[in-house]
């Protein structure tokens, strides 16, 4: 691996201001507010909340379409690390709340869906504990991931509805990701049985070494290696990761693979690239697929900062 270059810190450095923030907070261990309070009123973040709507929603409501939706739009807001004392994003949270859960306490896809989506909840527990979403609204939604756990460790989206016996990659980190906000922004309910899920779930993703099958050691899917920012619901081997980083996960020899394939990914100039992103409408491109990715090299110089390949 080439080494952390004060050249590469530098280029992170004249990025977006999201990208600033989290450089000097990840990268340089200097947290800095007043840079973190501008991403709202600049750049990529600023672009987010201008195209909020004035009923609190974004896109045509809360997941439609994919990802100018709210849901996704919020996602997006949270990855950025957005000052989480958003006024404005807490409406369009408790309005999700208020109108978008299911008999079954979970928060559902669309109306044409009768029953909740683990992923989708995943998701929603990840940006609502970072925004501060009071706990007796996620109560319910604790209940539904809980309920969907499964006997291999990890979780399904369609384990409600057509009966899945086997765990999905993608459902098992987005929950594990929303699991993780929902501990560190101190919430109590249900919160030991969630960290034995968590848990569970990042053994079941171990077990595959992050991208191989566990019975025959093949990459099970080209684009679990494919970089592409943000990752929406789809799986990949950095933002998988980039979880065991921020969940202070200890060193496990399993993890090896992946990192190998996140550093054999880095260029010379000591910069990662940016994959194809997922179709889909969006509110604006960040970075271009193909070129030099700060969002990626971001990523991997900070989980490569935890864990240099062994």
């Amino acid at each position: 691996m080439k080494p952390r270059s004060a050249a590469t810190i530098a280029w992170l450095e004249a990025g977006d201001v999201a990208v600033q923030y989290q450089t000097r907070r990840d990268l340089k261990g200097h947290t800095d507010a007043a840079l973190q309070r501008r991403i709202a009123t600049e750049g990529w973040g600023a672009a987010f909340l201008a195209r909020r709507h004035a009923d609190a929603s974004w896109g045509r409501g809360f997941y439609q379409p994919k990802w100018t939706s709210s849901h996704y739009t919020l996602l997006d807001l949270k990855m950025l690390a957005i000052s989480p004392r958003q006024p404005l994003i807490r409406e369009s949270i408790a309005k999700i709340t208020a109108e978008q859960k299911k008999h079954d306490g979970g928060i559902g896809p669309g109306r044409s869906i009768a029953v909740s989506d683990v992923c989708v909840n995943g998701m929603f527990l990840n940006y609502a504990s970072y925004f501060g979403e009071p706990e007796d609204n996620l109560r319910s939604i604790v209940d539904f991931i809980l309920a969907q756990h499964m006997r291999d460790g990890g979780f399904n989206c369609r384990k409600n509805r057509s009966g899945a016996h086997h765990s999905s990659m993608h459902s098992t980190l987005s929950v594990l990701e929303g699991v993780n906000e929902y501990a560190t922004n101190g919430y109590r309910y249900r919160l030991e049985e969630l960290q034995r899920a968590a848990d569970a779930g990042r053994e079941f993703l171990l077990q595959h070494r992050l991208f191989r099958s566990d019975r025959t050691g093949l990459v099970i899917r080209q684009d679990f290696l494919r970089l592409s920012y943000p990752p929406r619901w789809r799986y990949n081997i950095l933002r998988a990761l980039d979880h065991f980083r921020a969940s202070g996960a200890p060193w496990d020899p399993r993890l090896s693979d992946a990192i190998g394939e996140v550093v054999s990914r880095q260029r010379p100039d000591g910069r990662w690239l940016l994959a194809a992103g997922h179709p889909g409408e969006v509110h604006f491109v960040m970075e271009e697929a193909g070129a030099p990715s700060r969002w990626n090299t971001l990523l991997a110089l900070r989980v490569l900062g935890r864990w240099s390949p062994i």
